[in-house]
């Protein structure tokens, strides 16, 4: 063990057998100012200034060749050559140990290949002797050179990188690994694509390795310090059958065993159903506990609701395994944004017959309400077999989670009217939490303040079977509907009464509706100006660095002509455009928040007023609620106007010629709105004359349904692995 105290702030560092040396490493540390210090074990060899520094870049050492290669601020890729470093000195300098200012003639550079933009990273990989080539991860492009300089291939990037790994795979072949801003890891064979994979988080630096008997684990790091191994694929199955002998063929022992598989087979058709059903799992057991009282003691963190204390709930997870063997279980706990958990993920080693129980709390981190209060916990284990198994639970947060109670309002400007065909309920004895038992004013008119929303007063008729709500706003109704309906159907449900029912006489709010959607359309319009504005100010801050590149490494010293108060000007609008940017993105998940709870609304009303089927419901619920996030590649408008179009044209359509679908295959941010507000207008009217969904179509049009998210075919995949699910405990 050895340390060597740096006089110069250092940047990067590579190490390698520098000359030729055999059997050790030497080290080569670049400082910020531009000195490439050498270290020999636990003495200081030497230091060298690179000609026409400005700023250091990527390092690395290429034993074939036995040079440095680094890129420069001029954004070229150079070569320096160990020999000329070594020489590059006058015989009169004594260099201490210690690091001082290096002194030594002027350093002659191997090659030069002028790449055109920044680069990120550089690496050498070196096929055999004979053979190496240079890789380097620009901000657009990516780069294979060889070892002189000259250029193999150029691969343009579609996405913006963060790391790279060139890595050799067997004989020449030569695999890429690139991680990129949108926490996508991409393969890459020289010029080809060949796999992706998305990870959960954005890499800094990317490896792959070895971990016990697992081949190719490929090891990612973010910026905040999470290490996550990876495996893209199965394990290869390394099984030869042996050799069969020669043998005579006993006819009557194959009949016997074909007879069997046939019976097999024939048990197998009764069966039509190839999705294996979710039954009770008496091996594996996973329950979630939400408690009913709040936590004395806030457990909330970082929230962004002001002005008001933050409540939270305490949830306990409980896992029992009754498996031969001891299993790994990793437990993971959902619940939607802007709702967040103290932790979400855990790693449990379970012994037979054991069970074990972790417990956390839930709260509202973000400043709006959420669309929706269930959660879900999920367990993966493997059976002693080897097959992976998925136990699921589901589970409810209280409304008091995001919500207390107030004076009810007498004035709203949106007013809702939920019909029932029961006589009404006293509002305490269905919202018990949130009414005074003592004070007889509560009976028929409670307030609910939310957290990060707007006052939602519920009233209750005296003389008729109707419960109304009102609100200012639309989006605040749905999480105190949802819950009146549901806590209805629980209530008459333990008075054993089945033909309890809910019924809406309209209108629909389209209007207000429409006016979220409009606003959530102006965001996502406002996000691609902020990045063709972000775009114009970078490329003109690079071509100011470049011009006053240029006047500091002129010999003749001449004017800046105010390139500086342009080059400060300029980077002050990229903070500012990059601050509003990321306002804009605060803005957008917000208003998509209220546009999925004005959404669901929307749906609950509709299958109210028209008394549709559960599958009738999920179909909607599908058509407008896709598993999507906007982006600007897709986004919710464009993936609800598809899906909305399909409907009115398979299902909802008035003639036989509607059922042509034309809708396109690629989807694209629209110009405006109309077109998707007027789908749904026609959705509505047609709805409102009788039509009815359904996914029943016949199978040789060959027709898609729609799925969340997705066109799939009319056929589902068998799964690899059961899924289990419980009800909440």
């Amino acid at each position: 063990m050895y340390e060597h105290n740096l006089q110069r702030t250092a940047y990067n560092m590579t190490y390698g057998p520098f000359g030729g040396i055999k059997g050790r490493d030497l080290i080569c540390i670049q400082s910020v100012d531009g000195m490439l210090m050498l270290f020999e074990q636990e003495s200081y060899s030497f230091g060298r200034f690179l000609p026409g520094f400005l700023l250091p870049g990527p390092l690395t050492y290429s034993s074939r060749t036995d040079s440095f290669i680094t890129v420069s601020s001029c954004w070229q890729v150079e070569s320096y050559k160990y020999q000329v470093l070594a020489f590059a000195k006058d015989a009169e300098t004594q260099e201490m140990e210690q690091q001082k200012l290096g002194s030594g003639k002027k350093l002659v550079v191997d090659w030069v290949l002028n790449i055109g933009e920044q680069a990120l990273d550089v690496c050498v990989v070196s096929v055999n002797q004979l053979l190496s080539n240079v890789f380097v991860l620009g901000e657009r492009n990516f780069f294979c050179l060889k070892d002189n300089g000259q250029i193999r291939f150029i691969k343009k990037l579609e996405r913006s990188p963060s790391c790279f790994l060139p890595y050799l795979v067997s004989g020449t072949i030569v695999n890429t690994l690139i991680g990129s801003h949108d926490s996508i890891l991409h393969v890459y064979q020289d010029v080809t694509l060949k796999w992706a994979a998305q990870l959960p988080h954005v890499p800094v630096a990317v490896k792959v390795g070895r971990l016990q008997d697992l081949k190719g684990v490929i090891v990612t790091l973010n910026d905040s310090g999470h290490l996550q191994c990876s495996y893209l694929g199965t394990d290869p199955s390394l099984f030869q059958a042996p050799k069969v002998e020669a043998r005579d063929i006993n006819y009557e022992e194959y009949d016997s065993e074909m007879n069997k598989l046939q019976k097999i087979f024939k048990e197998a058709k009764k069966f039509k159903d190839i999705v294996p059903k979710s039954g009770k799992n008496e091996d594996f057991a996973l329950v979630v506990n939400v408690l009913p009282d709040l936590d004395s003691v806030s457990q909330a963190v970082d929230s962004e609701v002001t002005g008001e204390i933050v409540p939270s709930v305490t949830i306990k997870v409980t896992v029992k395994s009754n498996l031969v063997k001891s299993t790994f279980t990793k437990l993971s706990i959902h619940v939607e944004p802007p709702l967040a958990l103290t932790q979400n993920k855990f790693v449990l080693e379970l012994e037979s017959s054991e069970s074990k129980t972790v417990t956390l709390s839930a709260f509202l981190k973000g400043n709006s309400p959420p669309a929706d209060l269930e959660g879900c916990a999920l367990a993966s284990y493997s059976i002693p077999t080897g097959a992976p198994r998925i136990a699921q639970c589901k589970f409810r947060l209280p409304l008091q989670l995001v919500c207390f109670p107030v004076q009810p309002s007498k004035t709203a400007s949106q007013k809702l009217t939920v019909d029932t065909n029961k006589p009404p309920i006293s509002l305490v004895a269905l919202f018990p939490d949130f009414a005074d038992q003592t004070d007889e004013g509560q009976l028929n008119a409670l307030g609910f303040q939310l957290l990060a929303g707007s006052r939602v007063t519920l009233l209750a008729s005296k003389t008729s079977q109707r419960y109304r709500i009102q609100s200012d706003n639309i989006e605040d109704f749905w999480l105190i509907t949802k819950e009146l309906i549901l806590r209805l159907e629980e209530h008459f449900r333990r008075k054993n009464c089945r033909d309890f029912a809910c019924t809406f006489s309209g209108p629909i709010p389209l209007q207000e509706y429409f006016e979220l959607i409009d606003q959530h359309f102006e965001l996502r319009l406002n996000a691609v100006k902020y990045e063709q504005l972000l775009s114009e100010r970078a490329i003109q801050f690079r071509a100011i660095q470049r011009r006053l590149l240029a006047r500091f490494k002129d010999k003749t010293p001449a004017p800046l002509q105010h390139l500086d108060t342009l080059l400060e000007g300029t980077y002050r609008q990229i903070i500012a455009l990059a601050d509003a940017a990321e306002e804009n993105q605060a803005s957008m998940f917000q208003t998509s928040t209220k546009l999925k709870s004005a959404t669901q609304l929307v749906i609950l009303l509709i299958s109210l007023w028209q008394k549709l089927s559960a599958d009738q419901v999920a179909i909607l619920e599908s058509a407008f609620l896709p598993l999507t996030q906007d982006n600007q590649e897709l986004g919710w408008e464009e993936s609800v106007d598809a899906s909305v179009s399909h409907l009115l044209k398979t299902c909802l359509s008035k003639s036989s010629k509607d059922h042509v679908l034309t809708v396109s295959n690629q989807l694209s941010i629209p110009m405006d709105t109309n077109r998707l507000k007027k789908h749904i207008t026609v959705l509505y009217d047609r709805l409102a004359k009788g039509g009815r969904m359904s996914l029943n179509m016949d199978l040789d049009s060959q027709q898609n349904i729609v799925l969340p998210g997705k066109l799939f075919d009319t056929y589902l995949p068998v799964p690899h692995s059961e899924i289990k699910e419980c009800n909440n405990g």
